[in-house]
């Protein structure tokens, strides 16, 4: 054909949405080793907010009446934890196992979006222990070791109901938990 013009490769923005490969989900185990691997790193926060706060406060007793104040301060240590590390991306553990926190778009997380994650992750722990507190009876520790082994189970596996595949509290939160890790 002698006038016919060559066709030109189609750019980038005129490639349909489902072209561009979304990142991939971690899996519930290696999110849950993730999430393991956090506790025990929270350990050594714990021990250190815990000494400053008793030494700062004099607290002499694990059973002193200002065992809530140590609470609430523990409370406010874990959401700069947090809060710091996910507006950055991944803690620690996010890193060791390959997942970073993410928007709904995919970029970074603003820190009062990092601060909503971190009240709905309390999700994870809170009803059980009301659940607990509500009981007529009294609750061992034991009880209510299984009752949180439990909920956390139903928690978890929960995310398989979610589209996408993440935690509930993600997408309440608006937020979106990815590999980093190549296919």
């Amino acid at each position: 054909m002698a006038g016919a013009m060559p066709s030109l490769p189609p750019s980038s923005a005129s490639l349909a949405p489902s072209a561009v490969a979304a990142p991939a989900v971690p899996g519930i185990w290696r999110r849950m080793a993730a999430w393991m691997y956090e506790g025990m790193l929270l350990f050594a926060v714990v021990f250190v907010a815990g000494w400053l706060f008793s030494a700062l406060s004099q607290m002499r007793h694990a059973l002193d009446d200002r065992r809530i104040l140590l609470q609430a301060f523990l409370f406010i240590v874990f959401g700069i934890y947090f809060v710091g590390f996910w507006s950055r991306g991944q803690t620690l553990a996010m890193k060791t196992w390959g997942m970073r926190l993410v928007g709904r778009d995919g970029a970074a997380v603003p820190q009062w979006r990092a601060l909503l994650r971190y009240f709905l992750a309390w999700l994870w722990f809170l009803p059980p222990l009301v659940v607990a507190r509500a009981l007529p009876f009294p609750v061992s520790g034991a009880e209510l070791g299984v009752l949180c082994l439990g909920w956390v189970a139903i928690w978890a596996v929960l995310a398989r109901f979610h589209p996408e595949r993440q935690f509930w509290h993600d997408a309440w939160a608006g937020t979106r938990l990815i590999s980093t890790r190549p296919r």
